[in-house]
């Protein structure tokens, strides 16, 4: 498609197409919800996100509102930097200025959680440098039943099976927005191509290694035996909803059990050891995200390893997510762990 014809689109709100006006619109009413002057869109040159940069420069001609692109290159696969720069002179064709962050932190282990953790800290830092207060990323209706499945095969309970939120804090300032959780991909390959032309493909996306890859391959087989995407998404929006439940419950817990004090958490041992299974895992997870200010809970095959070894009489310390877990009086206590 003509340039000329890309920018008509954009204008118009994607207004010659009846599928991409109705996403338009629905992307248009949740910003106007947020109601944000500025924002940061993160980037990776796949057709999620340059049909989430195709969108918020369609909005920006609908209200006056500043997005700032920015791309994390992780630094772990030969030629990033190269496939970066692409998507850099990809989005300049546009008018787009987009800002490319070098990862210079060497990422070993854990390799996922770790980019995942070291990408949402730089768009943060991003996010303050320019006094913006919510990220926007591309994940979408594929990406939380993926997700969805992931934690059903480690075991995980109300609280992970409900997946990913459309709005999340990441700190007392920084949110994090997913308006694009209920779209179909193939709804943002088809903006990507009208208004980009093309679109880069990551190739870990194809490495079976990780465990994402296989779920993703799932797709296919579950949707011909009639397990439909649509309804597991359901299924997920009614956890979700179970879960804004809890999560009040869990707030009280957390505010009575567990204290700041200099640079520990402790955690009411005694009142602790009265909690279920479900509520331990959150006050453990809580405690290190409060420590750590990390976003996301660990995994519960993890936490529940931890929980077994506290519990026993002999117990003296144990690492977990960077910190260090002990003993101290009446409360378990944890600080961050000393490379």
């Amino acid at each position: 498609m003509s340039k000329k014809n890309s920018n008509a689109n954009l204008k118009n709100g994607f207004g010659n197409y009846k599928d991409l006006s109705k996403i338009f619109l629905h992307f248009k009413k949740k910003l106007d919800i947020l109601n944000k002057e500025k924002y940061v869109v993160a980037v990776s040159g796949g057709p999620d996100s340059l049909a989430l940069v195709a969108l918020t420069i369609s909005y920006g001609f609908f209200k006056k509102t500043k997005f700032y692109y920015a791309l994390i290159d992780h630094n772990i696969r030969k030629n990033s930097n190269k496939e970066a720069e692409k998507v850099k002179n990809l989005l300049k064709k546009n008018n787009i200025n987009l800002k490319v962050f070098l990862n210079k932190n060497k990422i070993t282990k854990n390799i996922q959680a770790e980019a995942r953790q070291t990408r949402y800290n730089l768009l943060m830092n991003y996010c303050k440098k320019n006094k913006a207060k919510v990220i926007l990323t591309a994940h979408n209706l594929e990406d939380q039943v993926e997700t969805f499945l992931m934690r059903l095969s480690r075991g995980s309970g109300l609280r992970g099976l409900s997946s990913m939120n459309y709005l999340s804090r990441m700190n007392s300032q920084i949110s994090l927005y997913r308006p694009l959780l209920d779209i179909k991909k193939k709804f943002l390959i088809k903006i990507s191509k009208i208004t980009f032309n093309k679109y880069f493909i990551d190739p870990t996306n194809r490495n079976n290694k990780y465990l994402r890859t296989k779920v993703r391959k799932l797709k296919k087989p579950l949707e011909d035996s009639g397990i439909k995407y649509e309804q597991i998404f359901k299924s997920i929006q009614n956890l979700s909803s179970s879960k804004i439940t809890l999560d009040g419950h869990l707030n009280k817990t957390f505010k009575e059990l567990i204290k700041k004090v200099n640079k520990e958490i402790c955690i009411n041992f005694i009142r602790y050891k009265n909690l279920s299974e479900d509520i331990k895992i959150a006050v453990i997870n809580q405690s290190i995200k409060k420590l750590r200010k990390n976003y996301y809970d660990l995994r519960s095959r993890k936490v529940n390893n931890l929980i077994i070894n506290i519990e026993k009489k002999d117990f003296k310390k144990s690492t977990l997510g960077g910190c260090v877990f002990f003993k101290k009086g009446e409360n378990l206590c944890l600080k961050v762990e000393k490379l």
